[in-house]
């Protein structure tokens, strides 16, 4: 239903605001629960961009108990959980990624019952085959799935529309103010579900966090996801959780955009590479483990880096071994070369693969780009690399730039298991339901899994959707 199509005098069932996968689950689920229900979705991009973070996505991570036509074994509940308390250091709430764990069994057939189509398992460097499903046509196809079956459901669906505060009286929500096309305006509701991102693109909010180095830091995302509904709801004492300097950032090109370069900038290198900093200094062990485990720290690590930049080298033996990057690597013939065209100290970035080299082991046929290999630097390099530590010695040399990319961030809003938002003194906002980066923090205190951000938004929107047709 268009923008002018919707008669917003009316008082409705369910307000959504957000307009990605999280806001979309909490949706159709709402109207599934109840066909009678009206439901209005609030996106505050215009349509042709509409879907959030979850149209730069690709895949979702979810328990299955068995293999399928794209997923290549089963993936149990107990092992996801151990996943995630290997990526966050047992930084999570456990009630709650059990709860999301637990509920995400099979939730593939529930998202093609909505139209998402899945694509053969994927084969190659990421890992994911057996516990990850991956969207035919990307998140860009899933988006458009889910908006297509939520207005044949009858959802109303606002694009351009942006949440600008919400009327809170005796901790019940009342209404939403709301600005669309030059014009403010209230939405009344019985409930509303806050689906509407986290604020990685409010750069003086990550400021205020990071401090004056934020400025620097790439947006993957939507350049919509401001915390707008964040900051309204901490103003009306809600309870939050996680570290403002939290979030899930990765390592990207340095050539990306300040916004919306999606999943596509990310570099896959680093495992076969050194990565140094501007003064041609390693700062972290490259082969800690598997890249899907660990590529989402290598963004932190960037940031704490001189001018928030790093640059990886790699060599001709290892080009074809990661996903091809969007932007062709820079090139040359020798290590001096490359470090004239990533502009730093030719002499330094040569002393550093020097040393590097001079610590790798003398026998590396058991490297193995698919897993861990042990394939480990000698003891005496600080920091060591642990795995897939081959000499840098065969030309042509390559190399990238890299700079923090931000996805999301972990600063929360508190939730209790039927997805109300918490209070600070420990009471409930009853009609007040959340999904999705909004609320990542109840489960990510820190670090990520591949494809976990969309298993939190599916199964905390589908629950809030349920849970918001029962106030």
């Amino acid at each position: 239903m268009s923008n002018s199509q919707t008669n917003l005098r009316r008082k409705y069932d369910l307000l959504v605001v957000g307009g990605g996968n999280a806001a979309l689950c909490a949706a159709i689920t709402a109207k599934r629960e109840r066909p009678s229900a009206s439901v209005i979705l609030l996106e505050s991009s215009p349509k042709d961009v509409r879907g959030g973070n979850s149209r730069h996505t690709r895949n979702i991570r979810y328990i299955h108990p068995a293999k399928n036509s794209f997923l290549t074994g089963p993936y149990t509940e107990d092992e996801c959980y151990q996943d995630l308390l290997g990526v966050t250091k047992g930084n999570t709430i456990e009630k709650m990624a059990r709860l999301v764990i637990r509920e995400s069994n099979n939730v593939g057939d529930w998202m093609m019952e909505q139209g998402v189509r899945f694509q053969p398992a994927m084969k190659g460097t990421l890992h994911l085959s057996r516990t990850n499903g991956f969207f035919l046509g990307g998140g860009k196809a899933l988006i458009n799935a889910y908006y297509a079956t939520a207005e044949k459901l009858g959802v109303e669906i606002l694009y351009e529309a942006e949440a600008l505060d919400l009327e809170i009286v005796n901790d019940e929500f009342k209404s939403c103010t709301v600005k669309m096309e030059g014009e403010t305006f209230r939405i009344e509701a019985n409930a509303v579900v806050l689906a509407s991102g986290g604020y990685q693109a409010n750069t003086e909010w990550l400021k205020n966090s990071w401090g004056p180095q934020a400025a620097n830091f790439l947006v993957r995302g939507t350049p919509y996801d401001k915390g707008r509904m964040l900051k309204v709801m901490m103003d009306h004492g809600c309870k939050t959780l996680g570290d403002p300097t939290q979030g899930h950032m990765v390592a990207i090109d340095g050539r990306a955009p300040k916004f919306d370069g999606g999943i596509c900038t990310r570099l896959d290198c680093v495992p076969f590479g050194v990565a140094v900093n501007k003064d041609c200094k390693r700062f972290y062990n490259e082969g800690e483990e598997i890249w899907p485990k660990r590529y989402a720290i290598w963004g932190r690590l960037v940031a704490g880096q001189p001018d928030q930049v790093a640059y990886i080298v790699i060599d001709s033996k290892a080009i074809n071994l990661f996903m091809p990057s969007v932007f062709p690597p820079f090139e040359a013939n020798s290590i001096e070369d490359l470090a004239g065209e990533l502009g730093i100290d030719p002499a330094g970035l040569k002393a550093t693969v020097d040393e590097f080299n001079a610590h790798c082991p003398s026998d590396t046929s058991k490297f193995n780009s698919g897993d861990k290999d042990g394939v480990a630097t000698v003891e005496g390099l600080e920091p060591p690399k642990t795995n897939w530590a081959r000499p840098i010695d065969t030309p042509p040399f390559y190399g990238y730039m890299l700079r923090p990319g931000i996805t999301f961030s972990y600063l929360s809003l508190a939730l209790n298991e039927r997805m109300q938002v918490e209070k600070e003194d420990g009471g409930v906002f009853k009609n007040i339901f959340a999904a999705g980066e909004i609320t990542s923090g109840n489960v990510l205190g820190q670090g990520y899994m591949a494809g976990f951000g969309m298993t939190i938004g599916t199964v905390f929107g589908r629950r809030a959707g349920k849970e918001a047709m029962n106030v």
